[in-house]
C-alpha cells in the first residue's frame, strides 16, 4: 500500500506544479457528471458509501453526478486516481 500512497502523492504534487504553471499537463482530465457517476459505478459502491469513502457530503456527490457542480482541486485528483485504479485506491481509502 505504501507504493500506492507514494504514487498518489506524486500525482498530487505534479497537479500542484501544473496549477502553479511550473509544469504542463501531460493530458487533460475533465470530470463531468457522467464521468463522476461512471467512476463511482466502477467501484460498486452506492452513492452514500462512495461519498463516505472519499469524505464528501452525499449532497455534494449527488450535485456532481447531476451536473449541478463540478469537483475541483483534491476531489478532482482523487476521482482521477479512482478512475485509473479503482480497486486499490478505494481499498487504500477504506483502510
Amino acid at each position: 500500500m505504501g507504493k500506492i500512497f507514494d504514487d498518489l502523492m506524486e500525482s498530487v504534487q505534479q497537479m500542484d506544479e501544473i496549477h502553479r504553471g511550473e509544469r504542463q499537463p501531460s493530458r487533460e482530465f475533465t470530470v463531468d457528471a457522467m464521468q463522476v457517476k461512471a467512476i463511482r459505478q466502477t467501484t460498486g459502491l452506492s452513492q452514500a458509501k462512495f461519498a463516505k469513502v472519499i469524505d464528501v457530503q452525499l449532497a455534494t456527490l449527488r450535485n456532481w453526478e447531476q451536473g449541478r457542480r463540478e469537483p475541483t482541486g483534491p476531489a478532482k485528483a482523487l476521482l482521477r486516481a479512482i478512475h485509473k485504479d479503482p480497486q486499490h485506491v478505494i481499498q487504500a481509502l477504506a483502510d
